[in-house]
């Protein structure tokens, strides 16, 4: 899990609030060993993400310029992770959507959505 944090300082242009937020996450599920939440997990869980974002972003704006840039680019700017974002996200709205519908389906072992014995997505 924090082999996905990168380095945010010094990037440019300068780490966004996503980026910060998402090391954050990163650093939240390695310490607490917290990969999904639910309810009981999720209020502690979100507050620590806070704090820790707050706490990254203060600190770079604390510090002074990097000589030299991070050689590592943070995964929100790498098209492979935005086209996985954006696929997971539809896959989300889907999966939403059929709620709403009020369409029969079960979740497999991943959490997908199946609908007459086929999963919704290939999974990787």
């Amino acid at each position: 899990m924090c082999r996905n944090i990168t380095t945010l300082r010094g990037l440019e242009p300068p780490a966004t609030s996503d980026e910060i937020e998402a090391a954050a996450v990163q650093y939240v599920r390695k310490v607490t060993g917290v990969t999904r939440l639910s309810d009981a997990t999720r209020e502690p869980f979100e507050e620590a993400v806070r704090a820790v974002a707050a706490a990254t972003a203060q600190v770079i704006a604390a510090l002074p310029e990097r000589r030299q840039p991070p050689t590592t680019v943070p995964p929100l700017r790498r098209e492979d992770v935005q086209a996985r974002i954006a696929a997971r996200m539809a896959q989300r709205e889907a999966h939403e959507r059929a709620h709403e519908a009020g369409v029969a389906h079960v979740h497999d072992e991943h959490g997908d959505m199946v609908l007459d014995g086929t999963p919704d997505t290939a999974r990787g």
